[in-house]
């Protein structure tokens, strides 16, 4: 999955180099970070390049990755599914804002079963990559799924060997769920795994998963989807297993009040309603506030005001949950107030 996006976007950048050459366009736009949102950002940049000629070269890497190279400033933007809080913001200069939503899944390879059989409650997860529950037929998930037939498999860890909003989106999940998860392991991008094997990527843990039998891994939806992998269902708030779909994502995202989240840090984990998926989150993008190239810094918010006028129908076919009309209005004045080269706005949306 990852080279794949990886070519895809180099190869627009070198169509966008090939359609700019002598003719005074914008320069190709770069970016680094999160794996969840890539697959809708290649198809963004792809319908973006042919329409202006603009390339966009974003490198995969990780949330982690992404923050780092936008603070050396190696990148044109950041991208994180791990929003940074205010006071990490005003230490760096930093600005951040939502682009799509989506939800982390388990998925499995379980010989036999189908997706949406098996049925987990954050507790067990937690159990499960602490280390304590060890096999399929273990009479906690045997308990809770009556009817199914488990396999007398041992259980494989698998989890991001990257520094990884997807992680800090699940371990933040299994902190509110497990005080054992949250005392021996905590909430990050980049935890202490007490057992299991370590994939990079998003793509990397569909990987590991897909070839090892016995397995349990987590990945964004889209990668569930474009994998057909095994996936199961996870208890919410309201004692439900909902199925993850973009409608159910957004059921989680419903009560979400973006006017109140300064910074624009703001969780959507565990949340109320018989159809929130919980775990759900929105992924960010991080820019600078005072921009050292004015043209770069308007290229990067132009190219994210298209996607939000023109991209959804792109993100809704990826199971993403495009951020509601509001949301993108209140960020849409932000920009003019937030990025700035000289004083002066570099991006006015009209």
């Amino acid at each position: 999955m990852f080279k794949t996006i990886a070519v895809a976007l180099s190869a627009t950048v070198l169509g966008a180099t090939a359609l700019a050459a002598g003719a005074a366009q914008a320069a190709d736009l770069s970016g680094a970070g999160a794996t969840f949102p890539a697959p809708v950002y290649a198809k963004w940049a792809e319908t973006y390049k042919a329409q202006t000629g603009i390339g966009l070269n974003y490198q995969a890497i990780g949330s982690g990755g992404g923050i780092k190279q936008i603070t050396a400033k190696t990148v044109q933007f950041g991208a994180s599914d791990k929003p940074l809080k205010p006071e990490q913001l005003d230490q760096v200069g930093l600005y951040q804002f939502p682009t799509v939503m989506g939800g982390v899944v388990p998925v499995m390879n379980l010989p036999g079963v189908n997706p949406g059989q098996v049925h987990l409650t954050g507790a067990l997860l937690a159990d499960i990559y602490l280390g304590k529950v060890t096999r399929w037929n273990d009479p906690r998930i045997a308990g809770l799924n009556k009817g199914v037939k488990l396999p007398n498999l041992p259980i494989t860890v698998v989890h991001r060997s990257d520094g990884s909003g997807t992680s800090f989106l699940f371990t933040s999940y299994l902190s509110m769920k497990s005080p054992e998860w949250q005392s021996k392991v905590g909430a990050s991008d980049s935890v202490e795994w007490p057992t299991g094997l370590g994939g990079k990527g998003n793509d990397g843990v569909s990987a590991f998963v897909k070839q090892t039998i016995g397995s349990i891994g987590y990945v964004e939806y889209a990668y569930a989807k474009q994998n057909h992998a095994v996936y199961a269902l996870v208890q919410n708030k309201a004692g439900q297993f909902p199925a993850p779909t973009a409608a159910n994502f957004a059921a989680a995202a419903a009560g979400a009040d973006w006017n109140k989240a300064p910074g624009n840090y703001l969780l959507l984990l565990d949340q109320p309603g018989a159809k929130s998926w919980p775990i759900t989150g929105a992924t960010f993008i991080l820019v600078y506030k005072n921009q050292d190239d004015a043209a770069a810094g308007q290229g990067v918010l132009k190219f994210f005001d298209w996607a939000y006028k023109n991209g959804d129908a792109a993100a809704a076919a990826l199971d993403y949950v495009p951020m509601p009309a509001a949301v993108k209005a209140l960020v849409r004045k932000q920009w003019a107030a937030n990025v700035k080269a000289g004083g002066k706005p570099v991006y006015v949306s009209k």
